[in-house]
């Protein structure tokens, strides 16, 4: 398996990966309607288009040569600071260094930054977890994931890179 930059050709692939993740992890907390309809405005190939031509940010895949198993997307905020936007891996290959793979390329993405940001739903024990494993701290909350008005809580963490 790689990490490559996503194209434009990836976007459909990306957009049906992150449907099927977002389905294994948030049906049972948000019901299956609501998952679609944020699937449809977060990950439509439409939405992910937009990050592909975003100033200051990175957008790569994980891909093994038969799908693409994982996607992130980074950008910078301020001088020192960077967000990770999103980072998912395919359910059938979560537990499998995928997901430490993305985090370490975004991670290097931006060597002047001395910190990264995420927010992470609060109801994901799983990504908590794994980014507390990988160094990340609490440091606050929004009721907001992702935009302003989505009402989806979530936890802030942050990791000193440098």
């Amino acid at each position: 398996m790689w990490l490559r930059t996503a194209s434009q050709d990836d976007l459909e692939t990306i957009s049906a990966m992150l449907s099927e993740t977002w389905h294994a992890t948030y049906d049972n907390i948000y019901g299956k309607e609501k998952v679609a309809e944020l699937t449809e405005a977060w990950h439509s190939v439409p939405a992910l288009k937009q990050r592909l031509s975003k100033p200051r940010s990175e957008f790569i895949v994980c891909d093994d040569g038969a799908e693409i198993t994982g996607m992130a997307f980074v950008s910078q905020i301020d001088s020192e600071t960077s967000m990770l936007h999103q980072l998912y891996v395919r359910p059938s290959a979560q537990g499998q260094g995928v997901g430490k793979k993305l985090l370490i390329e975004m991670e290097a993405c931006f060597p002047d930054v001395r910190k990264i940001r995420l927010e992470v739903e609060e109801a994901n024990d799983r990504a908590i977890a794994f980014y507390e494993r990988e160094g990340f701290k609490r440091v606050d909350t929004t009721p907001d994931c992702g935009v302003k008005g989505s009402g989806i809580p979530a936890v802030i963490m942050e990791k000193v890179i440098w």
